[in-house]
Formats: C-alpha cells, structure tokens, sequence
C-alpha cells in the first residue's frame, strides 16, 4: 500500500521531527482514548486488521489534519457503529452531551 497513511515510505513530506521527552499523552482526552480503544479490543468488538482499515478510511486530508489519538478516536466510533454496538444517533447524543458539558 502507498497511501497517505503511508507516510513513513513516502517522499517530499519532510523530516521526522519527533518532540524530545515526548509525553505518551499530551491530554487527559488521549488517555480515555487509549483507554477505550483496548478495553474495546480487548473486549473483541474488532480485530487488528480492522483497526488499521478503519484508519485507513480516513479522507486523506482529514488523516493529515488530525493526531495519532484522533485517529484512534475516528476509529472506534466507525467501528462500534459498524457492528452495532452503538448507534450513530446514539454518538451523536453523547457527543452534543460532552460539548455543553465543556462549555
């Protein structure tokens, strides 16, 4: 494969610049993200190969425009409403709910 996702084999995206003493996660939102992805993997809601597909669905642009936890967090929400285990309306809900918890 040669996608966007690809990029470690790609050239012209510049240097790999990586943060010094870079932190497992930046934010508290990362952690519950992490969280939720192994206790849905390891739940057997979806195996490896799916992980990666669901990642690899991205839009390009979309991919490029957001961090390694989100596409984490784009992951679980395709495939839990995927095989069944939540609704998109269900998502939707929860989060309208979380975003006038925060403000």
């Amino acid at each position: 494969m040669n996608g966007v996702h690809d990029l470690g084999g790609m050239h012209g995206m510049g240097p790999i610049d990586p943060e010094a003493n870079e932190p497992v996660f930046h934010n508290e939102w990362e952690r519950r993200v992490f969280a939720v992805t192994i206790a849905t993997f390891g739940g057997g809601n979806y195996h490896v190969d799916q992980f990666r597909h669901a990642i690899e669905r991205m839009g390009a642009a979309n991919y490029l425009s957001t961090s390694y936890y989100e596409h984490w967090l784009h992951m679980v929400e395709t495939l839990m409403i995927e095989t069944g285990a939540i609704s998109r309306d269900e998502l939707n809900a929860e989060q309208t709910k979380l975003a006038k918890e925060a403000s």
